[in-house]
């Protein structure tokens, strides 16, 4: 049995609540002793925390769509008052609704982990001389554990310092507390997950695979918030800055990701797209055969893969969907022609609504140049189409970590402390081989590899154009750019770029079309050349589309389409990402909590 199909009867027990997120009910409604006096009932108080993934903070927010604008993923957000378009323009107010469900969802899966972590430790099955029993407890206090860490890191990416706590509520513990330093929460955290993980179960041995958290994720978790704590970050007086213990942090990353590619060793899929389409079809390759480490177990009929994120639908027997986040044409033509990955992140077309016949799926039609979807999620591929009424609730999982990221991990971290080692180089090398077909790896693998290791600096520029192509559509840029300190380059350099593809469309110079040569083959559309101005010689059976011409507009004082000016007119450096804490936080702390510093 599927994790998400249990978690179906929990959502339906739990009560979310916006009114008070530390008073707010728990999931289980039994005594603690009883809920974790073995470990079957410990599994389901686990369980609990998994459920506030199924709330819209996170499964339309903290995803994906408060994770723009980046260079390789971006809406516009400058047009309109409503929450999600405040928090794109970088200018959220403190009575943003969006902040409001991600503040409180995730104090409240904190609170649920806390009574898991203290439940657990204390109960009789734990404690005792039974292995059995002590084995799943350990590895179910790793999950609380994890779990704990992973929203903790999400409160100090969007809030900065924030209330750190530690225990479940009861009687004499307070909780209206100040705020705790943001390096200090990562790294208590993180030494969590380092006393739990060996208590833990690898993927391919646990009862849910990659639908629970697992000692594979926990492992690459430990090394993700390293570099995290590592990283830059914005300090309240709107400078950035990172802790003089850096480098310690980048060991402890190292280490970690390097003890998983050790214990847990596997080649990653050679087929790119059909990992994707594993969401879809709700296939789990076993543990060490999977890239994925961990997804998010949406139920069937909740979560909003392929509805607010992925290849656009009007219409059809398979529902509607939007695509809320687009990719720059920039970052399209970022890739090699022959890297596999582009034509599976990057998705040039989408189902329309061209008929009153809902039982039928139109055939594929062009985007225009501002609308290339992440193609890696797209509700078509599900085995059977869920109507032509529904829209959220595909039940398509999220992939919240990948074995490749540990691999790339591991070679930012070696690199930064001994440069581009032949261990550094051969991570990277293991993560392209995939991308490009067997023909083509001397040149595009080994000779690419071998010429950005010349220094330190080119291996670090090389990796930062490695995750931009390999995780494409999966929203982390974000977090990446933040703790690089390279936020406002990396859009600015998009801004520039996309004015350039415009100014050459218009004056018919540069390399890339101003137009495309299309047709429709049964329902596919086929795009003759997108990366040089050929035309077919079978003219006459192709029909021609504007492309980078849609870059521009004469009706715009600068020649171009508005928001190119406008979509990053905010991302100057120092990129104020941080946001205000929400009016309920504040609220609900009695006078403790305020917004000072950042600008507000």
């Amino acid at each position: 049995m599927k994790l998400k199909y249990i978690l179906i009867t929990l959502l339906a027990l739990s009560s979310f609540s916006c009114d008070d997120y530390l008073e707010s009910e728990p999931i289980s409604y039994f005594d603690l002793d009883y809920v974790y006096s073995n470990s079957e009932e410990a599994r389901r108080g686990v369980n609990s925390i998994y459920v506030h993934f199924s709330h819209d903070g996170f499964r339309s927010r903290l995803s994906n769509n408060m994770t723009g604008n980046t260079d390789i993923e971006h809406q516009s957000g400058w047009s309109s008052d409503g929450a999600r378009y405040q928090i794109w323009d970088l200018n959220a107010q403190i009575n943003n609704g969006d902040l409001d469900y991600v503040w409180t969802i995730a104090y409240q899966a904190i609170r649920d982990a806390n009574f898991a972590i203290e439940a657990i430790q204390a109960s009789e099955p734990y404690n005792s001389t039974d292995a059995v029993e002590v084995e799943k407890m350990s590895h179910l206090l790793g999950e609380a554990y994890t779990l704990r860490a992973y929203w903790y890191s999400i409160l100090v990416f969007y809030f900065g310092d924030v209330p750190f706590l530690v225990e479940a509520p009861k009687p004499g513990v307070e909780f209206n507390v100040a705020k705790t330093d943001r390096n200090e929460i990562l790294s208590y955290v993180i030494h969590d997950m380092i006393k739990a993980e060996e208590g833990m179960y690898w993927a391919s041995e646990a009862p849910y695979g990659i639908e629970q958290v697992n000692r594979d994720y926990t492992l690459g978790m430990i090394a993700r918030l390293s570099l995290q704590r590592g990283g830059w970050y914005l300090k309240p007086d709107l400078t950035m800055d990172r802790q003089s213990d850096y480098l310690s942090y980048y060991d402890t990353a190292r280490m970690y990701s390097k003890k998983l590619i050790d214990l847990q060793d596997r080649q990653l899929p050679q087929d790119y797209k059909q990992m994707f389409m594993n969401l879809a079809k709700f296939n789990q390759p076993a543990g060490d055969a999977s890239d994925i480490l961990f997804e998010v177990p949406f139920a069937i009929g909740e979560g909003d893969v392929g509805w607010n994120i992925g290849v656009k639908v009007e219409s059809g027997p398979y529902g509607t969907s939007s695509n809320y986040m687009s990719i720059p044409a920039t970052y399209y033509y970022s890739f090699d022609s022959s890297d596999v990955r582009r034509d599976v992140t990057c998705a040039l077309y989408q189902y329309p609504n061209e008929t009153t016949n809902t039982e039928d799926l139109e055939p594929q039609e062009l985007v225009g140049i501002n609308g290339i979807a992440q193609g890696k999620f797209n509700r078509v591929w599900l085995d059977t189409p869920p109507g032509s009424n529904t829209n959220k609730g595909t039940g398509i999982n999220w992939p919240m970590l990948r074995y490749a990221d540990v691999l790339l991990m591991y070679a930012e971290a070696e690199n930064e402390i001994n440069g581009p080692t032949a261990d550094a180089q051969e991570m990277l090398k293991r993560v392209r081989q995939r991308a490009f077909p067997e023909a083509e790896r001397s040149a595009k693998v080994d000779d690419y590899v071998n010429a950005v290791s010349s220094s330190k600096e080119a291996f670090f520029d090389a990796l930062v154009d490695e995750r931009a192509w390999e995780f494409g559509g999966e929203m982390i840029r974000k977090y990446e750019l933040i703790r690089w300190n390279i936020y406002a380059e990396k859009v600015q350099e998009t801004v520039a770029g996309l004015k350039r593809m415009a100014d050459n469309a218009v004056a018919g110079t540069g390399q890339y079309p101003a137009r495309l040569w299309v047709r429709n083959e049964g329902d596919e559309l086929i795009i003759y050349d997108t990366d040089t101005k050929a035309v077919p010689a079978d003219i006459e059976n192709w029909e021609q589309r504007d492309w980078l011409l849609g870059l521009s507009d004469d009706a715009q004082p600068d020649g171009y389409q508005e928001w190119i000016t406008h979509d990053w007119a905010r991302y100057t450096h120092p990129v104020r990402y941080i946001f205000p804490i929400p009016a309920i936080g504040i609220d609900n702390s009695q006078g403790v909590l305020q917004n000072d510093g950042y600008g507000f």
